[in-house]
């Protein structure tokens, strides 16, 4: 998504987790760290049952860390400023993330409003994803991020969240879940929160995942913000497309170490649904695809308020407006909308 390539103007410059993450892997022997993210790989592209912890201690946790916090934390962050867009000047006041593990979410909700003077409490099962999101958070400049609760509790049926809580985050946990405990955790969230932002991976499966917590969040009573620029139905067939977005992750030297990679970047592929109990402005379409530039033109595919899926073409003379739709990215909003502030 366009908006998650900058950070907010004014967030402090390292208001992210890649320095804090930087001496993370000293003194874990390269071998080690190797065969850790080798089969953290493979759960994350599989299915974990809830019963058999992925993260066993903090060698895995490290990895993980290293391995997939950028994605995460930029994913989140991508989703967190679509979501500002349709609510200028709201921020929160209590934060929960659930399976918030090391802590990725809890640093995209803090440059996302690093004034806001939030609380964020971090729920997840593993104890030493805890341990090592709250070593993480003691090194960060936000006051939210070094003061939050790390709380070790089971995600799924039973889960309790505070009545009162404003923002609720969940990023790449439900594919971890049962379906029914997909239903229960996204029915708690939706019980107790203002607003409600989840993120899953950008594939088919974890499209569906989020599209039936979306049609929960509705039955519930919450209004869709974003991506969707509207209440209705998905309009895209299952089985035939699937709604996703993207974002650029800077790689880090640790993070090409650790993916072995030699690029300093990736882009990192999430859908994602936000939700909310309050009023917010009228939606503009959404840009779901790629846009295609070609020579005096440039083509739209949209999702918008009262069409749906539709595509639209730009020409040169449009003037001002050509000139925007060149510089539209997949995921912003058409019409171009001006930023929130911070």
């Amino acid at each position: 998504m366009h908006a998650a390539d900058a950070a907010p103007a004014d967030a402090p410059a390292d208001e992210t987790p890649h320095t804090a993450l930087a001496g993370l892997l000293d003194g874990l022997p390269p071998r080690r760290a190797a065969q850790a993210v080798d089969r953290l790989i493979g759960h994350y592209r599989g299915r974990t049952p809830t019963d058999a912890p992925v993260l066993r201690d903090r060698s895995d946790v490290a990895a993980y860390a290293a391995y997939r916090m950028p994605a995460t934390f930029e994913a989140v962050r991508a989703a967190l400023d679509a979501f500002r867009a349709r609510t200028p000047g709201w921020a929160p006041a209590a934060h929960v993330d659930i399976g918030g593990g090391t802590g990725a979410a809890s640093w995209a909700v803090a440059a996302a409003w690093p004034r806001a003077g939030h609380t964020t409490t971090v729920l997840d099962w593993a104890e030493p994803a805890l341990a090592l999101g709250r070593e993480l958070a003691r090194r960060a400049p936000s006051e939210a991020l070094r003061t939050a609760g790390w709380q070790r509790r089971a995600i799924g049926d039973g889960l309790a969240l505070p009545d009162g809580t404003d923002l609720v985050t969940a990023s790449y946990v439900l594919g971890e879940l049962t379906e029914a405990d997909q239903r229960a955790v996204v029915a708690e969230a939706a019980r107790t929160a203002r607003a409600v932002v989840l993120v899953e991976p950008g594939t088919p499966d974890g499209y569906l995942r989020i599209r039936e917590a979306r049609d929960r969040l509705l039955a519930a009573g919450l209004r869709i913000v974003a991506p969707c620029p509207h209440g209705a139905p998905c309009p895209i067939e299952p089985g035939t497309d699937w709604c996703h977005f993207a974002t650029r992750v800077r790689r880090s030297s640790l993070h090409r170490r650790v993916k072995g990679g030699s690029l300093p970047y990736e882009d990192e592929k999430f859908s994602y649904v936000a939700a909310v109990r309050f009023d917010a402005p009228p939606a503009g379409a959404r840009v779901v695809r790629r846009p295609q530039i070609r020579k005096g033109q440039v083509l739209l595919d949209l999702c918008t308020p009262e069409e749906g899926l539709a595509r639209t073409t730009v020409t040169k003379r449009q003037g001002p407006l050509y000139r925007a739709a060149r510089d539209v990215a997949w995921g912003d909003t058409w019409p171009p909308e001006e930023r929130p502030p911070g």
